[in-house]
């Protein structure tokens, strides 16, 4: 009779398997097809898996459940038959377990998408998880193991739910981690564990993300681990490297052992492979084991991870560089855009900033590549404009142009050259634009941009490696007032502020009434907000953005005043709107958005000169 969890990390190291996934893959299984969906269709094929596994050492199995929760089975319109796929799992793993004296573990994955956002789309994360659980329990699962999660507060509640669906069920926690052992929202690892131990984890440990190396060097021997709640470790089998469409993970069985024994000799007590490990792998760990004659009794452990140190502080601004959120404290705040240039000709762009600070505006905000029109960068080019001119910029930073890698190198140069002041944006899809076949990334999007500026404001990245010291973004976000439910629009609002935002900048308006409308539906924020006055150039101007361009709405009044005004009486017909538009804003908002037309700033700048000099 199979002895249970705890009893067989009594008694010494408990081996576990190798990688599920990537094993199937590696043996045929095309990359679009999901594994789980394996047990109904193709089971021999994963009964070989953990047949293989056993006959190479390993003492415990994990069900090919990993991704069988509700939410990840809908996309293959297989969430209809979660409990029949995670009892067969378990049922199988059962069966290949019999009389051998090796466990099965129900594996349960994270959500298919950010706890925020399920919780916004109105998901029962709980329910989602019991559902997942109670059919592995049901299924013959010895004990749950709960992996892969990077979010702590996710994790917490699918442990919940194990404890509710079975008591006395073992079960093992285990995380993610950076190489510097914290996850991707800056947890470190010791407080993971010591929350998980606290709210009644069996096995608190670490898998996935990190090769064995990068692992076995966050457990030392300095402590003895508490007694109630032993370790786990499921390292990847090293980094992975992109060969002919498949990514294939090369690190040799001997040297995944030896990074085992480590960890075992560090009173790991579960030991197995992640991402990339086989077979051959968990044999060379049993071998490895057995050669190196561990003592059954645990040795010291402790955790290495980041100190707890206070990151360095932010070089002080010098007095002459007041934040944007300082100055709308002191007088009316006046931001203008320009876009930068098409070409690699700077010289309209130094002439309209320098014309604009003359003006008295306060910053110049620089888009990027908005409508996905191709455009010198907007950080380059805001870099340029301030050393030049002396005249402080808003970057836009989109998230369509540029994956999770570029986006935090982007801000890491932004924060080395001194450019403190960030626009957050999704950006405008790359179809809309003039570059045939570019592709959109959005790896993130603003809110989730705004959450990872946080972060390097705390001094970590967005996966929580420590920067040194933080950055010191001011950092704002888009709001479009031109809509028909406003209530749509400001309940984002309160998403991006709850990320971070600390100050509004609108879409244009052109309706006088709209300026009353958006304070009333903005002012519980308590941030500034800088509502959008763009002058009007001619009628083709204005039917063009009337028209052609997303989130602009222009009222049939101010059309009927644009239309046949062309050349200067256009310009001075469009000069009069916005003046009295811009008038109407500041009657409610203490700053305001002047968005420059068509590179025609001597309309931006008058239009500032005249709310400088109080002369609307």
């Amino acid at each position: 009779m199979k002895s249970n969890l705890l009893e067989r990390l009594e008694g010494g190291v408990l081996i576990g398997d190798g990688a599920m996934g990537t094993l199937l893959y590696e043996r045929g299984l095309p990359l679009d097809r999901c594994c789980e969906e394996l047990i109904l269709t193709q089971p021999d094929l994963v009964r070989r898996v953990h047949e293989d596994y056993v006959a190479a050492g390993a003492g415990m199995i994990e069900t090919n459940s990993f991704s069988a929760n509700r939410l990840k089975l809908a996309r293959r319109g297989l969430e209809s038959r979660v409990a029949e796929i995670n009892s067969k799992a378990a049922h199988l793993a059962a069966r290949v377990a019999r009389d051998r004296d090796v466990l099965v573990a129900g594996s349960v994955g994270p959500l298919a998408i950010p706890l925020d956002d399920a919780r916004s789309q109105g998901l029962d994360v709980a329910a989602i998880f019991h559902e997942q659980i109670r059919a592995l329990l049901d299924g013959g699962a010895d004990f749950i193991q709960l992996e892969t999660f990077s979010d702590l507060e996710e994790l917490k509640i699918a442990l919940q739910m194990v404890k509710e669906v079975g008591e006395e069920c073992p079960v093992v926690c285990s995380m993610s981690f950076t190489e510097d052992g914290v996850t991707h929202r800056g947890v470190r690892m010791e407080t993971a564990f010591r929350e998980l131990q606290a709210a009644g984890a069996t096995v608190v440990g670490a898998n996935c993300c990190i090769g064995p190396r990068a692992l076995a060097s966050l457990f030392t021997s300095r402590a003895p681990p508490p007694p109630h709640a032993p370790y786990s470790a499921f390292p990847n089998a090293g980094r992975p490297e992109f060969m002919d469409g498949r990514y294939l993970y090369l690190t040799t069985p001997d040297y995944f052992a030896a990074q085992g024994v480590d960890l075992a000799r560090n009173g790991v007590r579960l030991i197995g492979g992640c991402c990339g490990t086989r077979p051959e792998h968990i044999a060379a760990l049993r071998d490895a084991l057995r050669a190196a004659n561990l003592q059954p009794q645990a040795a010291a452990v402790s955790i290495t991870a980041p100190r707890d140190r206070a990151p360095e502080a932010p070089a002080p601004r010098p007095p002459s560089h007041p934040t944007l959120l300082e100055i709308i404290r002191q007088r009316t705040l006046i931001v203008t855009e320009f876009d930068s240039p098409k070409t690699l000709v700077l010289d309209k762009m130094m002439a309209a900033a320098r014309a604009l600070k003359e003006a008295g505006t306060d910053f110049l905000t620089v888009a990027d590549n908005s409508l996905a029109i191709l455009r010198m960068s907007s950080v380059v080019t805001s870099h340029l404009v301030e050393k030049e001119t002396g005249l402080r910029t808003i970057v836009h930073l989109a998230c369509r142009d540029r994956n999770l890698i570029g986006t935090q190198s982007e801000l890491m140069g932004m924060d080395a050259l001194g450019l403190d002041h960030v626009l957050a944006l999704t950006g405008d899809p790359s179809k809309v634009g003039d570059s045939p076949g570019a592709t959109s990334v959005y790896d993130l999007n603003s809110i989730s941009l705004l959450e990872g500026i946080c972060a390097m404001n705390a001094g970590r990245t967005f996966g929580g490696r420590d920067l040194r010291r933080p950055t010191r973004f001011v950092k704002g976000c888009s709001f479009n007032p031109n809509v028909h439910n406003l209530d749509v629009q400001v309940k984002r609002l309160e998403r991006k502020v709850a990320a971070g935002a600390q100050f509004v900048m609108t879409q244009p308006i052109f309706d006088r009434t709209l300026a009353k409308k958006t304070h009333a539906a903005v002012s519980g924020f308590n941030i500034p907000v800088l509502v959008g006055v763009m002058p009007l150039l001619n009628t083709r101007n204005t039917e063009f953005l009337h028209n052609e361009v997303p989130g602009i709405v222009i009222p049939d009044a101010v059309r009927e005043r644009m239309r046949g005004k062309d050349g200067e009486a256009g310009a001075a017909e469009g000069l009069k709107i916005s003046r009295e538009l811009a008038g109407e804003v500041l009657a409610h908002f203490k700053g305001i958005y002047l968005i420059t037309p068509l590179v025609r700033y001597e309309a931006t700048a008058a239009l500032s000169s005249a709310i400088r000099n109080g002369t609307l």
